[in-house]
């Protein structure tokens, strides 16, 4: 599957949340911009660190006017304690069955030490309040990732 593009019209999704309600993409359209980060596992040292610097931007996040997500195959529960653990004030989506990572072309195949595997490809899409991508940051790397996503969120205010 290819992965959307900018410009265009986020693929909708609705997905068991880490507080164990349900979330929509819709349930912020009009309302928020929407920092979708797909990342592959909790409690791993590159997607804590990733969660870690959203967690100290929150504030700013929230001024911007934009909801963070955070998307892994993990169930629910893993997403709770990781969400605990780290005092995580925003939402983890479980998307065990991995539909909604392939509808934003994320679940790919990897490759580590010469063995291929399918995995997520650490990702993070900035949706704007009408629904559509307004920035795509494919192959995310941690460090600093955080600032180049409020970049793109100070652009659309």
């Amino acid at each position: 599957m290819t992965q959307p593009q900018e410009g265009k019209r986020a693929p909708t999704f609705t997905l068991p949340a880490s507080d164990g309600s349900k979330v929509a993409l819709r349930d912020f359209a009009g309302k928020k911009n929407v920092v979708l980060y797909f990342y592959p596992k909790d409690n791993t040292s590159g997607c804590t660190k990733e969660a870690c610097q959203f967690r100290d931007c929150f504030q700013t996040y929230k001024k911007a006017d934009a909801v963070i997500l955070g998307v892994s195959p993990d169930p629910v529960s893993s997403h709770e304690k990781f969400s605990d653990k780290f005092d995580l004030p925003f939402l983890l989506l479980a998307d065990e069955k991995k539909q909604v990572a392939e509808k934003y072309g994320v679940w790919q195949q990897k490759s580590m030490y010469g063995r291929k595997y399918m995995g997520i490809v650490r990702s993070t899409f900035v949706i704007d309040k009408k629904g559509k991508i307004a920035k795509i940051f494919s192959k995310v790397r941690v460090p600093g990732h955080d600032q180049e996503v409020l970049g793109v969120l100070k652009g659309l205010e």
